[in-house]
């Protein structure tokens, strides 16, 4: 049995708004008892396990995180984890260490940043000097391009000669040869000859995922791929066991994957395909009512769809085509599988960067809801970084939900010097425009997509309500009108969230309650919003167990 937990004497939000002070939250068998007055909590629980005294901290409802990798983010924290180096050396360094310590045939893990190297790529050449006895294989921080050696580009048979893919793109010399940097699909040409994990390396890597994000105050998330992408296969059998271990604490749901190789003839054995493992997923706990669909790719290296080309950043010949980016399914494809997926009752969770694939993606809902009806799909767009200002209505009028990554809307160094010189004044002023979508009736929802970023709540925060990064306070803010409120952004990553995810208990603090809590160390409504980054997590509390203690809090 849990213990039974009273907070009191302090900020509580729950989810909507903040609680009246003298306002108390009682737990008892993984769930909320009561809230409000405190002396009519504490007549219901009189003598809790543990009576918290919040004083100067704060009590929300657990965050749930709307767009993560979990497994992925586990798994490479136990590989070659780059996520916290900054700069070549500092890379070079940590590859070199834990390539001295490892005995397996291959080198993977990632977390590079784009910005550490000239133009976004680093070399073989380079990665050839730390790992030169064995392929390596290191995904980047947004996982939308990989960094090999050598070793790998010969095994995969990758050179001159070799045909970029209709989804991807070879980075490459003057003369056409393979440089180390393969972009989105370009990617598989390798990861076709990497081993697969096994079930237990992929348990160890949920278990630990699952650890880190409950150190933020996650307790609930939405696992964004399940399916065959940049190495890994579908990871449902991982959460499968999990839950017939009990070792699942905290309320995961999944998007399943929509290859992107899809064609017309596909979409009937893909739905068939989804029901089947929706049910099995559902027979197991593990909620799969979502599908993915990846419209394009991201802009710093321009294959993001525009609807104009990108401005030039090279010398190019005269007579190189203008690039407007990638575009992974066709657009009758892409609307045939909305229609066909909505018809079969799942959520459309879809990935959109350019203003091309954003108005693609709205155009493929608007045909699901005119040819469906309303089936009660609870469709979002995930990331929005340019869209076209006569879009931007549009996302009410469909009754959309916008699941942001709000960390992203600042002027970092990967903003700085690889995406603004390639968009040009006026596409700047069009991104991450959450305050419109916001004003045209659009249904907010946050996420980090970690870990191509951190799994942070309060740093996203931070970022939405200052749009600057706490590492970048004294820059510019990216389109500062587009600017929400904090009581928005909380409410987005804990209510919001759990709603996008159809946990119906999750985000909102309310008697009888699924109890995931979340103990702040400080009241982020007291803070000036350039300290809101800073807010940390003492105590997480998921159906009432305390999954991640960072101190001694309880009485």
């Amino acid at each position: 049995m849990n213990d039974t937990w009273l907070f009191h004497s302090g900020t509580i939000f729950d989810g909507a708004t903040v609680m009246d002070a003298g306002s108390a939250v009682a737990v008892r068998d993984g769930r909320i008892i009561a809230a409000g007055r405190e002396s009519r909590v504490r007549a219901i629980l009189p003598q809790p396990d543990h009576d918290v005294d919040l004083g100067t901290r704060a009590l929300t409802p657990g965050f749930t995180d709307a767009h993560v990798h979990n497994i992925m983010g586990g798994l490479e924290s136990l590989a070659c984890d780059l996520t916290s180096a900054e700069g070549i050396a500092e890379v070079s360094e940590r590859i070199g260490t834990y390539a001295a310590g490892c005995g397996d045939a291959w080198i993977t893990g990632g977390g590079w940043s784009m910005s550490d190297f000239p133009g976004g790529n680093p070399t073989a050449e380079l990665l050839d000097s730390l790992v030169p006895d064995r392929p390596a294989y290191l995904l980047n921080r947004d996982h939308h391009g990989a960094w090999v050696n050598s070793a790998a580009l010969q095994l995969a048979g990758i050179n001159a000669h070799t045909q970029d893919p209709t989804d991807g793109r070879i980075e490459r010399d003057a003369s056409g040869n393979p440089t180390g940097t393969l972009h989105e699909g370009a990617m598989d040409l390798v990861t076709a000859f990497i081993p697969e994990p096994d079930a237990a390396t992929l348990r160890a890597g949920l278990l630990a995922g699952q650890a880190y994000l409950h150190s933020f105050g996650v307790t609930g998330w939405q696992e964004a791929i399940l399916g065959a992408y940049a190495g890994y296969s579908d990871v449902s059998p991982a959460y499968r066991s999990l839950y017939a271990e009990g070792l699942a604490t905290g309320q995961a749901a999944g998007a399943l994957w929509v290859p992107r190789e899809t064609t017309l003839e596909d979409i009937p054995a893909l739905v068939e395909n989804f029901l089947a493992r929706r049910f099995a997923n559902a027979a197991a706990g593990f909620r799969t009512t979502t599908a993915k669909i990846m419209v394009d790719g991201i802009a710093e290296n321009q294959t993001a769809a525009m609807l104009e080309p990108y401005l030039r950043t090279c010398h190019c010949a005269p007579d190189s085509p203008e690039n407007t980016g990638l575009q992974y399914l066709d657009r009758e494809v892409l609307i045939a599988v909305a229609v066909a997926l909505d018809a079969a009752g799942f959520d459309l969770h879809l990935h959109v960067i350019g203003d091309a694939a954003t108005r693609l993606a709205l155009d493929a809902i608007q045909a699901a809801r005119t040819a469906n009806g309303a089936t009660g799909g609870r469709h979002h767009l995930a990331h929005l970084q340019i869209i076209h200002p006569d879009d931007v209505p549009r996302f009410g009028a469909l009754g959309l939900s916008i699941n942001a990554q709000a960390l992203w809307a600042c002027n970092d160094d990967q903003m700085v010097e690889l995406t603004n010189p390639i968009l040009g004044a006026e596409r700047l002023g069009w991104q991450y425009p959450f305050r419109s979508l916001i004003d045209s009736g659009a249904h907010l929802v946050m996420g980090s997509d970690w870990p191509v970023s951190t799994p942070n709540p309060w740093e996203a925060i931070h970022v939405a309500v200052n749009r600057t990064h706490p590492d970048y306070p004294d820059t510019e803010p990216l389109v500062a009108d587009q600017a929400i409120t904090l009581l928005q952004a909380m409410r987005a990553y804990t209510q919001g969230s759990a709603w996008i995810n159809r946990d119906h208990e999750g985000g909102r603090i309310r008697p009888g309650a699924r109890a995931d809590l979340v103990l702040l160390d400080s009241d982020p409504f007291a803070l000036a919003s350039d300290d809101l980054h800073a807010v940390g997590v003492e105590l997480t509390l998921a159906a009432g167990r305390a999954v991640y203690e960072r101190v001694a809090v309880r009485a």
